[in-house]
Parts: structure tokens; sequence; C-alpha cells
């Protein structure tokens, strides 16, 4: 097997050296020795409740020793008492507890024999107790008067200490105890003097023997105090000790032990007792006493302790002293013992034996057990020492020395073995060994020989010993091979040799590779809360993976496999995990690889990181009538530096309970100058800042008032609001509360009109406005507000300009005119009203604007107005949004704050044509594999008058490219349909229709279809109308076996879709005749009649759809086509407009072809009024919508549609 071996070596230069072995290592028992003993009972007490008591003796020696005991100096016969069991090869016996064993009381010795000598051991005491009692006595009542001295005797019985005395009451109650009544270490009761309240009949004296389980009671004793006379004051006199004992007395302790001196004293009033020592060193601390005082008690007794001791008792009558000599003695001990070993012959033995104690120990050699009779001992023997040379065989013996004085006697053995024998190798031979790269190597070879062996190693069957610095042979004969590398492999062989013989045994060392360990991460920091994982990642020897085991441990503790604290803490093999880490967390970490050789650590340093703990034990200091000092200690940072305090009051005159932050100072300040407001109670606390944020406010400190003061500062932004003409209200913003500085706060306010009053008007209000009637309407003043309390005022105010209530304008813009940008946009210009005529602050201008009829049909409108504003003071606007080819009436008026003035005159202008809007569908009604049939609607408003339609196609496919766009101009305006030839079979087009006037065509209507494959017919057919509620409808005409597209659409073509559409195939000629008579079959009928239900519900809900006004969606295919009406407005802006149609606008588009209409004007867009709902893009397109209701059927550009006529053939 392979064996442990530890302790890696360290590289210090050593020499190899053949070792002598000395007699240091236990014989073997397999080699002939003297006896020893091994085992040995020591003061035994027999318990009368145990069942036996047994008294140990073992020892070994080779022969088997026998035993004998001895008991108080004389032969003691195991057989003689059949209640001692005797044990076979032991010297150990029990004794029954059976009947009377007082007689089995003594002191034992054991001796151990065999044909070398005889080993004795220590004397075994063995004590058997009596069972205590107090006698049974008759106690007479003690008749004392007041004041007089008693003492209540308790004299307990013997038995096994400790002893504990209590006095108690017949309730078991115990009896108060003080200076004046006390017990003594003997325990009787002390009466220093008796009161009437001491007379009771139930005086109980207990005693407690624990270690026999024993409490015996003396029968109870009877005090009667009697009142006195006179008063018996007198002074002190010592009842321990006696008078008797005279003024001092002589008192041995034993070193180690407890010295306990005592004095009780009687005497009127009570006596107070105290210590003092006289001579001698004197202690270094007061010395303890107990029992009131009455007991001087000094623990583990030294040297230092002898001495004289005086103890006093003293009253207002007088005082009383007694010394104490106080001698420290000890029992004997060893100086130096004498030691036995083995020894070869022709050597010399000596044995040194020394003891000191006191009294002065006297030293006794015995041999085998039994004094040494000078005369027949051949060696030299004295009181200190015993000494033999040239020793042979037969001087093997067992010497003992004994020690002894008054206080004890202590023993020692010394086995001297005379031995001549060859080397006996205790080390089993082909040992296997291993260690790990790196590690100490330690290879064992135990011998024992006598006389001494020679020992060396070597080598896979070298005979050279091993020489080199990394070799070292220890003295137990084991080899060391320190820093081993993997070249140490190999086989081993130890020799021992002595004057009697020679012995070898051989060792196998394997070198594995050292074990690897590593923790990631090294040294997290976390925040408390989060969670951390650490990895233990190690590398060992595969042939160490049996014994491979990881373990964690914190701070040197290894941690539990099992999850910890709820599985808070989880340890799956390599790794820790810790969820919501806490403070108590932070440590060390290390991970620990351990196999059969070697064991390595990793360490890992978790940090947690925490808000700081809150600041503590705030004091205010510096006391000022406007500041004062506050002072704080910083609680934990929790591994972030506190790197900002803030610093937060409350005040409970204004705010009770609000705190507000004050101040922030650094983070390595503890304390900050505080300037403060009057008329305060301020209390304080603390926050303090780190990285991971704000800790919990400390606890508030004292309350601090400061003393009422004058205002330091005015109200702000003073400002004037008029509701009326005549009218002036002044506000001012109110100080706040920490800005009152006392009580008592008013505001006084001054007034005057500016460049007409000299002198100012005054008036003082608590509340934070004034009103002021009958002022000249809009009218400049001079305004001040200063803050006043009951201890002075405020600063001199500043002064601030407002003015007196507005009222409307009471004259219109003049000179209004008109000019016409384009079909719906025009600029307007007048001159703007006198200063003097706005009465007030003027906000802008209004323009006003309402249709009276088209110029397309000279048809009147009901006047619809519609305004933009324009804020400031500004002479020129521009309106958007216009109807083409119409005349409209415009009007301009000034507004301020109090609202519009008068409109000036209406003046007429007129917008002139503009281009169309989109047709309103596009159909295509017939196709065919190279034509189409193209119809489509009126524009919805034309804006001029129609000169034709432009028709556009192009060839389209999926990928969305497209070919040329081919024109076609229809300039009849009354052409709604066109019929388009030469196209390509089975192509897919998109057509394109838009209307034109003479300023030039609108956007396009689209839409895409394919044409029809080579070969084949198709004609697109409409029948008439089909009623709601038919069920089905026959559609005649057909080609057998030919394929048809059925579209039911409604009636108007508006809407661009279908409301249902499938394709079907109708039957060839051949089979015709199987379908005569379908028509009848019941089957069919069902069918008919399911399809009619599906059309009506479809019907239905388009019905439904339109009505709720929705769309159907629409697929947008198109690319843009230009409005050449549109302008390209960059340098106006629009007022706000309010209309009762909400008309959107287009903008500019780029054209299929990707050319661009130029715009004819380059006004910018701040020209333009303040729209109410947005307005305008930058390339002056309308973003918002008019105000007001929009008109019956309006849409917005229905864009392309899905196709309208079937893709299939």
């Amino acid at each position: 097997m392979e064996m442990l071996l530890s302790t890696k070596g360290i590289a210090i230069c050593l020499f190899f050296f053949v070792l002598s072995l000395a007699a240091a290592i236990e014989i073997p028992l397999s080699v002939t020795q003297l006896p020893t003993i091994t085992e040995q009972s020591h003061t035994q007490v027999a318990y009368p409740f145990d069942e036996d008591f047994t008294i140990k003796c073992e020892a070994k020696g080779n022969p088997q020793p026998t035993f004998n005991w001895t008991k108080d100096g004389k032969p003691f016969d195991l057989l003689s008492d059949p209640r001692i069991v005797a044990s076979n090869n032991s010297g150990t016996f029990v004794i029954q507890n059976r009947g009377i064993i007082t007689n089995f009381q003594g002191k034992y010795r054991c001796f151990a024999s065999n044909g070398l000598g005889t080993a004795m051991s220590e004397e075994i005491e063995l004590i058997v107790p009596s069972v205590p009692k107090f006698p049974k006595e008759k106690i007479e009542p003690l008749d004392v008067e007041h004041g007089d001295s008693v003492i209540l005797h308790c004299n307990p019985p013997k038995g096994i200490p400790p002893l504990h005395i209590y006095w108690m009451n017949i309730d078991l109650q115990h009896i108060p105890q003080d200076e004046r009544v006390s017990m003594s270490l003997k325990g009787d009761l002390y009466f220093a003097n008796v009161e009437e309240n001491d007379s009771r009949s139930d005086y109980c004296c207990f005693a407690a023997f624990p270690r026999l389980r024993t409490i015996v009671q003396k029968m109870p004793m009877t005090l009667k105090v009697s009142r006195s006379n006179f008063i018996k004051e007198r002074k002190p006199k010592l009842l321990i000790p006696p008078e008797s004992a005279g003024s001092s007395s002589s008192v041995t302790v034993i070193k180690g032990g407890v010295l306990l001196l005592e004095c009780i004293a009687e005497g009127l009033p009570t006596p107070h007792l105290s210590w003092v020592k006289v001579t001698g060193n004197l202690p270094k601390d007061e010395p303890e006493t107990e029992n009131f005082g009455k007991i001087l008690k000094i623990d583990q007794v030294t040297a230092a302790d002898e001495g004289t001791y005086q103890c006093t008792a003293s009253n207002p009558m007088g005082r009383v002293k007694h010394e104490f000599h106080v001698h420290v003695e000890e029992p004997p001990r060893w100086i130096k013992e004498p030691e036995g070993g083995v020894y070869s012959i022709g050597t010399n033995l000596v044995l040194l034996c020394e003891a000191i104690g006191n009294p002065e120990p006297t030293i006794q050699w015995k041999l085998n057990g039994m004094p040494i009779n000078n005369r027949t001992f051949r060696g030299r023997i004295s009181a200190r020492e015993i000494s033999l040379t040239n020793l042979q065989l037969r001087d093997s013996a067992v010497y003992q020395c004994e020690a002894s004085n008054k206080h004890g006697t202590i023993l020692a053995s010394a086995n001297v073995n005379v031995l001549n024998i060859a080397p006996l190798i205790l080390t089993s031979d082909g040992e296997n060994y291993a260690t790990v790269v790196g590690y100490s190597a330690f290879l064992h070879c135990e011998i024992f020989a006598s006389p001494a062996a020679d020992i060396k190693w070597t080598r896979d069957e070298t005979i050279e010993p091993l020489s080199t610095l990394r070799y070292v042979l220890n003295e137990n004969g084991t080899l060391e091979i320190k820093q081993t590398k993997k070249e140490d492999s190999g086989s081993y062989a130890c020799w021992a040799a002595n004057s009697v013989g020679k012995r070898a045994i051989t060792a196998n060392l394997d070198i594995r590779d050292a074990t690897k360990v590593v923790v990631t991460p090294k040294n997290p920091r976390v925040l408390k809360s989060h969670s951390v994982l650490l990895k233990c990642q190690a590398e060992y020897d595969s042939h160490l993976k049996h014994g491979f085991k990881l373990s964690w441990r914190k701070d040197g503790d290894e941690l539990p496999v099992n999850s910890t604290e709820g599985g808070r803490v989880i340890l799956d093999r390599d790794t820790l995990f810790i969820s919501s880490v806490a403070l108590e967390d932070q440590g060390v970490y290390t991970c620990v690889a351990s196999t059969s050789l070697d064991s390595v650590t990793a360490e890992s340093h978790l940090i947690v990181l925490d808000v700081p703990d809150p600041p503590e034990d705030l004091q205010l200091s510096e006391h000022q009538n406007r500041s004062v000092r506050l002072s704080w200690k910083v609680g934990a940072n929790h591994n972030s530096p506190v790197n900002e305090s803030i610093i937060e009051f409350e005040e409970n005159r204004w705010e009770p309970g609000r705190w507000q932050e004050l101040t922030r100072v650094p983070g390595n300040d503890t304390t900050a100058l505080l300037s403060l407001a009057p008329y305060m109670d301020y209390q304080f606390r603390v926050v303090s800042v780190n990285a991971v944020g704000r800790s919990q406010p400390s606890k508030p400190s004292l309350r601090y008032a400061t003393p009422p003061a004058a205002p330091d500062k005015n109200p702000e932004n003073i400002r004037v609001e008029a509701s009326e003409p005549n009218e002036m209200v002044m506000k001012w913003e109110p100080l706040k509360p920490a800005e009152m500085s006392g009580p008592g706060l008013e505001y006084k306010v001054s007034w005057r009109q500016r460049g007409v009053e000299v002198d100012w008007n005054e008036e003082t209000v608590r509340k934070h406005s004034l009103t002021l009637r009958n002022t000249p309407t809009f009218v400049p003043y001079e305004i001040k507000v200063q803050a006043v309390n009951n201890l002075g005022s405020g600063p001199e105010p500043n002064v601030t300009i407002g003015y007196s209530g507005e009222d409307v304008p009471d004259a219109a813009p003049s000179g209004v005119s008109v000019d016409v940008v384009n079909s719906t946009l025009v600029q307007v210009f007048w001159f703007g009203i006198p200063r003097d005529r706005v009465r007030g602050h003027l906000r802008g201008y209004k323009v006003s604007w309402w249709k009276t009829k088209s110029l397309l049909d000279g048809k009147r409108h009901h006047p619809e107005k519609h305004f933009l504003t324009f804020v400031g003071d500004r002479n020129y606007g521009m309106i958007p949004g216009l109807e083409p080819f119409s005349e409209f009436r415009l009007t301009v008026l000034a507004y301020n704050a109090k609202g519009d003035g008068p409109e000036s005159s209406p003046i007429m202008f007129e917008t002139p044509e503009g281009v169309p809007e989109q047709p309103r569908f596009l159909r295509i009604l017939n196709f065919d594999k190279d034509s189409v049939t193209l119809s489509w609607g009126l524009p919805k408003k034309a804006n001029g008058h129609l000169t034709g339609y432009i028709l556009q196609y192009q060839i389209i496919n999926e990928t969305h490219e497209v070919g040329p766009l081919n024109d076609i101009s229809v300039t009849n305006r009354s052409t709604l349909s066109w019929r388009l030839s030469d196209l390509s079979s089975s192509t897919k087009y998109k057509f394109y229709v838009k209307a034109c006037t003479v300023k030039g065509c609108g956007k396009p209507v689209t839409e895409e279809g394919l044409t029809m494959a080579q070969g084949s017919k198709g004609s697109g057919k409409s029948s008439e109308a089909v009623k709601p509620t038919q069920k089905f409808h026959p559609i005649e005409a057909l080609e057998p076996g030919t394929e048809y597209t059925v579209r039911l659409v409604t009636k108007n073509w508006v809407d661009n879709n279908s409301i249902f559409e499938d394709v079907i195939e109708t039957r060839g000629r051949a089979y015709a005749g199987i379908y005569d008579g379908i028509s009848t079959q019941g089957w069919f009928i069902g069918l008919m009649c399911a399809i009619a239900l599906l059309t009506l519900l479809l019907l239905t809900v388009c019905f439904v759809r339109r009505n709720k006004g929705g769309k159907y969606s629409v697929k947008e295919k198109e690319d843009l086509h230009p409005d050449p009406e549109a302008q390209s407005i960059k340098d106006e802006i629009f007022g706000e407009y309010s209309d009762s149609d909400e008309k959107p606008l287009k903008g500019s588009l780029q054209s299929i072809n990707g050319d661009i209409k130029a715009t004819g004007s380059a006004d910018s867009l701040v020209d333009y009024g303040e729209g109410e709902h947005g307005m305008f893009n930058e390339d002056g397109s309308f973003i918002g919508a008019y105000s007001g209701s929009k008109e019956k059927g309006s849409v917005e550009s229905t864009g392309s549609s899905t196709a309208t006529f079937p893709l299939h053939a």
C-alpha cells in the first residue's frame, strides 16, 4: 500500500551521515525486558451507592510479569476475601460492595515481577466513608437579651469533602446573613448582637456532601430575644480566633492551594472587619474578601503570599486586632527523575534523583521494590545518585526513587535493561511509498539493537550509500528525500548492523504530479443583496483521482457541503454560490484540493459593498445667531469610501416633520459650519453617500433655535395683472417661511404713476397682492414691495415698472391689400394701428376670410369665416389652403390681451384656376389578350375648367421593375372611358388616369391588370343589377370547357373592391348530356341555396362597413405624380387658422418619370400665421387640418387599388 507523506521539504544544505542509533525507542515486546507499570489507580472512594470498586494495576514485560499487592505496608492476599475478584495476567482486582467493607480501607501498592526484576506502583488509597449523621440530641432554647452576642453551633458530621453548610428555617428559607449575622468556616452561626426579630424556634443547620449525594439536618434550635432595660453598647471582641489564641496565630498553607483567614467579632454597634498585610511582599491587588469581609481569601497561593496578615474589627466604641503568620509549604516535587533505558554490555550507568519541597523531602532508593542494601550492592549510592560500571546482563533491574515529606510522597522508576542482540528492523519489508513532485519523501526504517546499530540507505541494488545534499538520515533511521523529482522514483534498501548481526529491508517510492488549484474570480467586489459564484479549478495526478476531494473554507472554518442558511449559500463540489450576499458573507474563501498525498489551497477575498452605515454622535458647537457647527462620526463605509455627506434639516415652526437638504460636504469631512436663517427651530441629520448609494439618515441632533431678525430679502417676481380696464392688481411671490426672519411679517407696497407723480403712495398688507381701482387705462407705474416684520424692514427694494388695466384696441388696420401667389395661396399686407390706439400690449393681428362664390359655376356660398393669427407687430402674412377659382372677402384686426379690436373694411380677391383632384375611380371593363377598356370617374373637384385627361400605362412585374411609360391624351373632357389596343398578351400592366385644366394635370388614379394568354378569349360583361334579397343569379351564354372569373361588385363602382370573386370552369360538350336536368336535383338546389346565403351575408357586411365610413385596404404600388399647383414655400410661415372645412393641402410631389415641377414662390415660412393644428412642412405642405366640420363626401387621395379585372384567362 502507499503511505501518506507530509511536510514539504525546505531546501537547505544538509549532508548524509551514518547514524549510530542510541537506545531512544521503545523496546519491542519480543525482546526480553523488565516489567513496567503501564496503568494504575490513584486515590479511590468506595461510595455506598456503587456496586463494586476497581483497583487497577497493569504492567508489561518479557517474560510476562506476575503481580503482588501490599496493604498498609503488609502483604495483601487477593484470595483472602470472597468479595475480591482478581483478573488473569493482570494486577487489577474488583471489590464487590456487599456487607461491611470498612476493613478494605487502606493504602495499597502493586508489585509486577518477572525473572529480570520488579516494578512498583505508587500508593493507592481506598477510602470507605461512613454515612454522615447528626447525633440525636435535645437542644435547649437560648434566652438572651437584646444586644447580646450569640453562637449557634452546627458541629457537622464527618464525611467526604467537599462539605457545604446551610442555615435555613423549617420552610427551607435561608437565614439572612450580613455583617451582624454570619456563618463561620466551621459552619457555626454567629450573631455580633441580637435583635428582637432574631427570635425564632426553627434555626436548622443542613450539611450537604455532594460526592456522597447526602444532605443531613440538625435538630431545630430556638433563640428567644427579650427586650433589655439598657443599651449594651460595647467595643468589638473577637470570637474567631478566640481570645484564648492571643493576639496572633500561625497558619500553614500548601503552595498552589487556597488561603482562608477568618475573623468574626461581636459588639454593639456591629463591628466592621478590615484586612491588611503587615510584612512580606504586599499584594498587587486589594485582597479578596468573603462573608461580608470576615474571610480573607487568596487562590493559587505562592511563596510571595507568605507573611503576616492583620484583621481589625472596629466600631465607634473601639477596635480589636489579630495577626496571622502565614507559612507556605509544599509537597515534594521532582527536579530530576531517574531515567532508564537500554544498555549494552560493558557500558556504565548513572541514575540521578533530585526533589524539592517544604519541608525538604527525604530521598530513598529501592531496587526491584526493596530498599537497597549498601553492603551487597556493587555500585555506588548516595542521596541523589546511583552509579554502576561495566554493566552485565545480570545488572538489569528496576530502580525506584521515592521522595517524601509531611505533605506527601512521590515515586519515580527507572528500568535498566542490559541487552546484547542483533538489530531488529521493526518496519515492514517491501513498503510502498508515494509523494508528489516538490514535496519531501520519508522512507521509514525503525531499528532496535543493542549494541546500537549503524544504518545506511542504498538505491536500486547498489551498495554505495546515498550521499547527496537532498538525502537526510534522521535519528530514527528514516530517510528524508527533499524536493523530490520524478527521477526519484525507484527501489531503496535500509541496512542495519552491529557487533551481533546485520539486517536489511527494501522500500519502493513513486513520485506523482503535484495538485494545482485556482479560484475565480480572484477577489470579487459584490454589491449587497447581489449574487456571487466562486469556481474552483483543480488539476491532479490521474493515479490519485479516487482520493481527490474539494472542500471550501471561510476565514479558516470549513463550510458544510449541504446548502446553508435556507439555501442562500450553496456548495456544489467545485462551485460556491451565494445568493443575496450579506455583509457577514465578506471574508476569505479558500478552496482546498486534497489527494491522498498532498493538499493545496487557493484563496479569493470576497468584498461586499453596501451603502454606508448612518453617521453617529451628532454634536452642535460654536452656536451663533446665524450659524452653528455640526460634527458627527462616520459609520462603516462597507468597502466603498464615503465621497459625500448630505446635511438635512427639519424645523418645527413652519414645516414640522419635513426634512430638507441644507448643504453637502466632502466625504472626508466630519464637521461643517452651517449657515442658518433667523427665527427657526432647527434639528439636523446627516446622510453618508458612497459609490453604492445613500445611507439611512442618522439620528437627529439636538434642536437649535435661532433668534428673530429683520427680513434679509424682499419679495420677488413683482408683476401687474388686471381684468378690468380701470384696475391694477399688483402681485408678488410671498417670502418662504425660512425667509420671514421673525414674527409679524407684512409687505409695504409703494407705487406712483411714472412721469406724472413724484411722491410715492404706500400701503402695508399681509397677503401677497394689492388691487388699485379707478386707474387710467394702460399707463405705466413704478412699484416697490418691501418685507417688514416686528424687528424691522428688509433692504431697500428695487423698482418694477407695471401697467394698469388694458382695454381692447379701438382702431382697425388700414391699407389692406392682397397679392395672389397661386390658386391656393395669397399674401396679405396692411398698415398697423397707432400704439396709443392699442390700449394695451399688442399681441398681433388676425386675418379673417370667407368664400363668396365659385368662379366655375357662379354659385354663391354661405359665408363660413376662417382666420389666421399673426403674432407680434407685423404688417403682412400668408393665407394658405384657399379653394382655386373662387371669390373671397378678407378683413384684418388688431388684438391684445383684453380682446379683438374692430375689423378693417372687407376687400375682395379671386383665386385663379388650379389643377384638378384625381378622378374618383379607375375600372378595367373589358379585357382581351391584347386590349383592355378603361373607365374612370370625374374628379371630385375640378378647380377650374377641365380640358381633358391624360391616360398612361406601362408594363410592371413582381420585382417592381417597370417598362417605359406610354401617354395618351384625351382632349374631350366628356370622355370617361377608353380602349387600349396593341398590348402584349399574358402581361401585367399598370394604368394611370389624371384630369387636366389649363393650369396642368392633377394626381393620377391607378389600376393594375393582366392581359389574357395567347389563344384564349376573354371579355368582361356586366349583368343587370342584383337585388340584395336574391339567393342566386343565373349567368347564361357561356362557352363549354372555359374558365371564367365571376365577381360581385357594388353598383356605383366607387370602392374599387369586389364583394365576392371566384374562378369557375364550364363543362365540355361531351359531358353535357350527363347534367341534363341537373337543376331538378336536390343536392344542386341545396348548393345554390348555400351560395345565395353566403352572398347575402357578404352584402350585409359590405353595407354595414360602408355605413360606418370604413374603407377597404388598398395596396399602394404607384410612384407619386407631380402637382403643378403645389408651391415650395420656404420663406413664409402661416398664421393661426380657423375654418369650417377640413381641406388637406397636398405638397409638391415627384413625377413618375422623375420630373419636378418648378414652384413660383420664394416666400419664407416665417410669413405664415400660427395655425390651430400644427401647420406646414418646410416645403410648404400643409400638415395640420382646418378646424370645423368636414364637407360631406370629401375623401383623401385614393391612391392605387388592387386589380379590378380577372388575372385568370
